[in-house]
């Protein structure tokens, strides 16, 4: 079956189709990664978006349960250039043209996915229509016109109820904007007590559940598209220790005073080299995000440049200067990519451990009972609401 990719531009690739059929709109963006690509699919910062892989052959590998990111796929549509149907591997449990179908994701091969990137870093990233139909050009762009890019992938992507991953050590409050599993994988690795809560937790219904530290995850979209969130670090700021990742990164800057922007084509990919500003160590990192903070923002705000992107000078780590907070805009989970900079994880650990010991500390029971007359406030309005937690 044919299927056709359409920019906004009226540029059109035809090729392939594979996966599921029908018509699916997005903003169509490029991953420089090699390998890697079900962890790709799976990354819910890619909600809302077309994804082209640039390196040419996709679906040799397969399958396999361990690599998934999230419970399920959230992109609008995948772009390879080579399709391999029948993949040549042990640890492959089902193909890429069948976990597609299964979750009604279409798939494009046959293209120029050189041309297609080199239009995109030229042109910066567009909206795309991705479709096995016949419709005509024409009609084509009038739905693409008609459909607007979505702004409420957050709330998509996020869990809707509390869960705990039980650990020993210290109690982590993961808040999910769109959370890659393998930062969960890494807080449990390390024997964090984690609880995950939802996008849209408050500052009190967080204290409550009496944090050593708190966690901003990844997520899709704009940063400005989730106020509320920023609202909440704001207020959390000092109180508890805190790290963020990728747009928990530029949350976290826009709760301190910053602002964000829109990059030309973004940074997706393992291979995107970081500098660290203290040490001037280089580290190669996996990137998944389209926005950035501005640098001009910085002057006049608490916030301290720690790392540097080596290819475009952007800022890929903050710190606070008054408060425990830092954050970075890459992953250091990885998956896919290198894991050179999973020391961030027990870099937090550790300012959650020299932040109790700079000030006295109470007995588990009587944090709790603090956390909740500090939240009295809001259980005793209903329209803050109360955190729904997961049943077993």
């Amino acid at each position: 079956m044919q299927a056709r990719l359409l920019l906004e531009d009226g540029t059109l690739f035809t090729g392939k189709a594979f996966g599921s059929e029908g018509d699916s709109v997005g903003e169509v963006v490029f991953n420089t990664g090699i390998t890697g690509y079900q962890e790709v699919l799976s990354d819910p910062s890619y909600c809302g978006q077309i994804v082209t892989m640039t390196y040419p052959l996709i679906g040799n590998y397969g399958i396999a349960r361990d690599d998934f990111e999230s419970i399920r796929p959230f992109i609008h549509g995948f772009v390879v250039r080579e399709h391999e149907m029948v993949p040549s591997n042990w640890r492959a449990e089902y193909t890429l043209d069948s976990l597609l179908k299964e979750y009604g994701i279409i798939g494009i091969s046959g293209i120029d996915t050189r041309m297609l990137t080199r239009r995109i870093r030229h042109h910066g990233v567009m909206k795309g229509i991705l479709t096995t139909s016949t419709k005509r050009v024409e009609e084509l762009l009038e739905q693409l016109k008609a459909n607007p890019l979505m702004t409420d992938q957050v709330s998509r992507v996020s869990t809707k109820s509390v869960f705990g991953c039980p650990g020993t050590k210290e109690r982590v409050v993961l808040v999910d904007f769109g959370s890659k599993s393998g930062i969960l994988r890494d807080l449990t690795k390390r024997g964090c007590d984690v609880v995950v809560v939802p996008q849209d937790a408050t500052a009190d219904q967080i204290r409550r559940l009496a944090p050593d530290g708190i966690l901003l995850s990844n997520g899709p979209g704009d940063p400005k598209d989730v106020p509320h969130a920023a609202k909440m670090i704001s207020e959390l700021l000092g109180e508890f220790p805190i790290f963020g990742i990728c747009l928990g990164h530029q949350l976290f800057a826009l709760a301190s005073g910053a602002d964000t922007e829109k990059l030309k084509f973004g940074h997706r990919g393992g291979n995107h080299p970081v500098k660290d500003l203290q040490t001037g160590r280089c580290y190669i990192t996996s990137q998944n995000h389209g926005y950035t903070v501005k640098e001009e923002s910085i002057a006049g705000t608490e916030l301290e440049v720690t790392h540097i992107n080596n290819n475009d000078r952007t800022i890929e780590g903050l710190k606070h200067k008054k408060y425990p907070a830092f954050s970075v805009q890459y992953h250091p989970e990885a998956a896919p990519g290198p894991f050179d900079s999973s020391y961030l994880f027990d870099d937090f650990i550790q300012m959650i451990r020299d932040f109790k010991q700079s000030r006295p500390q109470l007995s588990r029971q009587a944090q709790i009972a603090a956390a909740f007359q500090a939240g009295s406030t809001a259980q005793a309005s209903a329209s803050k609401g109360e955190l729904h937690y997961a049943e077993k």
